[in-house]
């Protein structure tokens, strides 16, 4: 299910009627020690060298990294175009592009796996018609939401040329700062208003950034966990949700032992 697929199934899974839910299936300041023979900065260390995309693929989390989650390569219907994001305010762009699991910036390769964590509940799928049928309307309206206790978590690895991966970082950093009050972004053509960027808290990697992204949808604000952290010169973004917390309108955790997970294969 691609990253617009399964968005547009938390969104409309917020707004469908209980019917319908029954039949769903930096630097300091540097000497002229720290200046080359032309007078430019030269940095302390070398910088980074960009993975590729072959090694890359090495590095991304693979099926049985993460005990109980499902993890595959997104097929093309899982995956937004190039292109197909924009938004109203420049400065929001970098907001949107990660948001939609694409790249801020221009990564010199990159690599995706789509992650999906299932409770007991949704493993076993809507209960029966018999069952439903013995059950209040509230316990059976209960019943299907909790069998869309499923969270989706698209995982991305982009790699920078030089200190773009840092650089990107302290970007994002910046315009989830700028676009703490909402933006209006569109998505293959469909206008979707962003009500907030709230950050969170996380530690990962050599620097990270951590939003709780809330979209309207009629009445309700559906949210979506993002993170993104550094290590070297590669990003690790996140972009994640879980169907039955937007359909109650709860809030979820971050996708900890994704991310975890990933932080221990990038070093």
């Amino acid at each position: 299910m691609r990253a617009t697929a399964i968005r547009r199934t938390v969104l409309t899974a917020s707004a469908v009627s209980f019917a319908l839910l029954l039949t769903a299936c930096g630097g300091g300041e540097q000497s002229d020690e720290g200046k080359d023979a032309k007078g430019g900065a030269k940095s302390d260390k070398p910088a980074a060298k960009a993975l590729t995309a072959a090694e890359l693929e090495k590095l991304v989390v693979a099926q049985g990294d993460v005990e109980d989650h499902d993890i595959k390569k997104p097929g093309k219907d899982d995956v937004f175009e190039p292109g197909s994001v924009s938004v109203d305010k420049a400065e929001c762009e970098p907001v949107a592009q990660v948001l939609s699991a694409l790249p801020a910036g221009k990564p010199a390769a990159s690599a995706q796996r789509l992650v999906v964590q299932e409770s007991e509940a949704a493993k076993k799928g809507m209960p029966p018609m018999e069952e439903l049928a013995d059950m209040t309307e509230k316990e059976a309206e209960e019943a299907s939401i909790d069998s869309l206790d499923i969270t989706k978590t698209m995982t991305s690895l982009w790699s920078y040329a030089a200190d773009g991966a840092e650089q990107t970082l302290g970007t994002l950093r910046e315009a989830g700062k700028k676009c703490a009050g909402g933006f209006t972004m569109t998505v293959d053509g469909e206008k979707q208003q962003v009500a907030k960027v709230g950050e969170e808290k996380l530690t990962a990697g050599e620097g990270a950034v951590a939003w709780t992204v809330g979209i309207k949808q009629d009445a309700a604000v559906v949210e979506t966990k993002v993170v993104v952290f550094r290590q070297g010169a590669t990003l690790a973004g996140f972009s994640s949700f879980n169907i039955a917390a937007v359909t109650r309108g709860e809030a979820f955790e971050q996708p900890t032992a994704v991310i975890d997970a990933q932080a221990a294969k990038l070093g």
